[in-house]
């Protein structure tokens, strides 16, 4: 574990000591992972109330205002861990981003190396579709709007089952390099794609609110 060179008490984090509240140099291009600036062990499990506490504590700590009166670089260093922090508390907060980081880290392809989804789940797609397409030219209140409140639901359920899936991939968390992340990869595409229905269920269902433009 890292001390701080200023006072020797040992560091929960690089970018703050928290104990005489010194802000620590960073080496140019050596940007603190997510889980290190917030001071969390790194693995794909992460309790949110703990992980806004986190925030809460180490941003207090770096706040610029407490360093309102402080030289230039000082400032500027509080102002970057401020930035750091409320961007590693977005990446760990959100599933799809912090699944997305490690596959990334621990040596997977990226969506552009890696763009299948798992085959089971595309047959699911084209079924989806269909009830999408017969939605857009039914009235409201016929079976064929029926299945998109199905729909709905069955979305929402389904990205449930794809994170379940991913956590017993990455829970616990294999060595970098040790095994085939394509698969979590091409559940990560699948999660995107059930965003997207989702986004394009919402927006039928606005439209379909406001009802035809005169």
């Amino acid at each position: 574990m890292q001390t701080c060179p200023e006072c020797q008490s040992s560091l929960s984090t690089p970018l703050v000591c928290l104990d005489c509240h010194a802000l620590l140099p960073q080496t140019p291009g050596q940007t603190p992972s997510p889980f290190d600036a917030l001071g969390v062990e790194l693995g794909w499990r992460v309790e949110g109330k703990a992980l806004k506490k986190q925030l809460l504590k180490l941003s207090r700590a770096v706040h610029p205002d407490f360093f309102a009166t402080a030289d230039e670089a000082t400032r500027n260093r509080a102002e970057d861990a401020s930035a750091l922090l409320n961007s590693a508390f977005e990446t760990l907060k959100d599933d799809f981003k912090r699944a997305d980081w490690l596959v990334k880290v621990l040596g997977g392809p990226s969506d552009s190396e890696e763009r299948q989804m798992p085959r089971a789940f595309l047959m699911q797609v084209m079924e989806w579709n269909e009830v999408l397409d017969d939605a857009r030219s039914a009235a409201q209140g016929s079976a064929e709007w029926n299945a998109v409140a199905e729909l709905e639901s069955e979305l929402a359920t389904e990205r449930e089952a794809r994170f379940s899936a991913i956590a017993k991939q990455l829970d616990p968390l294999p060595a970098k390099g040790a095994g085939d992340l394509a698969p979590v990869r091409q559940e990560l595409n699948a999660v995107r794609y059930i965003d997207r229905t989702q986004a394009e269920v919402k927006q039928l269902k606005l439209q379909a609110t406001l009802g035809p433009k005169s």
